[in-house]
């Protein structure tokens, strides 16, 4: 019972720091909360990617209105990127991960389970991405003056991939849309549209499992609200951390959570 309290507590902290990293760099903090959701809270793991998009989304939304407020959103940018997104997460959460059966692969030598897929996706996802932070350091490079219609039907594309990796694992997407957002514009305002790309497809995206899942509301809504108060804190220690260094911190931390929750899927 004291553990269970203990690892409880931990969960809350756990929350908090994830709306902190949010609110820091504008994305990254949502990849652990299906790992929070499922080790801490003991969650089921489908269950867990639906409460992630709501948690995420809710905080997210907040973050975005402080950064609209001193005109730090891109727009234009997110309608191109943030539609294709919103469409394939929807699609996602409503056909394809409903229809995802409970046991993938049975025999004698090996069994995968739906649950143990998609926590074993999100490991590998995390792993991928803390290479990629970790491997080539990003930099603000000098906002792009035009964009070719070219560049958008890229646009359109990476939304497109994000939206069905964001459906199927629960994750807002951030850590692999500021990369491609600081191509285009400050870091700053990258930080501000991709927070409003994340709330807008999450939020959608969640309204895919309302008839499907039964959902616990007063839970939901307590850990929206700690998430909410991490990325307002976020915000605020944003203008005095340097992002270099938090992101290298953070792509170190990413990679063992990644390596973590494949050992314990696979190898435990």
């Amino acid at each position: 019972m004291i553990f269970q309290d203990v690892q409880i507590t931990i969960g809350y902290f756990a929350v908090l720091a994830i709306g902190l990293i949010l609110g820091l760099i504008g994305g990254g903090g949502s990849i652990l909360t299906v790992p929070v959701l499922v080790y801490l809270f003991n969650v089921d793991p489908v269950l867990s990617t639906s409460y992630s998009l709501f948690i995420v989304g809710i905080s997210s939304i907040i973050g975005a209105v402080s950064f609209a407020k001193r005109g730090q959103i891109r727009y234009k940018t997110a309608f191109f990127f943030g539609l294709p997104s919103i469409m394939t997460v929807y699609l996602t959460r409503k056909f394809v991960v409903p229809n995802i059966p409970e046991m993938i692969l049975f025999n004698e030598s090996i069994s995968v389970s739906k649950d143990a897929l998609i926590m074993s996706l999100f490991a590998m996802i995390m792993i991928v991405t803390a290479i990629a932070m970790l491997w080539k350091k990003q930099k603000e490079l000098a906002p792009l003056k035009s964009q070719s219609s070219n560049g958008y039907w890229k646009i359109i594309l990476e939304g497109l991939i994000v939206g069905l990796l964001t459906g199927i694992v629960g994750a807002g997407g951030g850590f692999m849309i500021i990369p491609v957002l600081i191509l285009r514009m400050s870091m700053k305002e990258a930080i501000g549209t991709s927070l409003l790309i994340i709330a807008t497809k999450s939020l959608i995206g969640f309204t895919g499992d309302l008839s499907i899942l039964s959902i616990n509301w007063l839970f939901l809504i307590k850990l929206s609200f700690i998430t909410s108060v991490g990325i307002l804190a976020g915000i605020l220690a944003s203008k005095r951390v340097s992002s270099k260094h938090l992101k290298s911190a953070f792509g170190w931390f990413v990679l063992v959570c990644g390596v973590l929750i494949f050992a314990k899927e696979f190898l435990i």
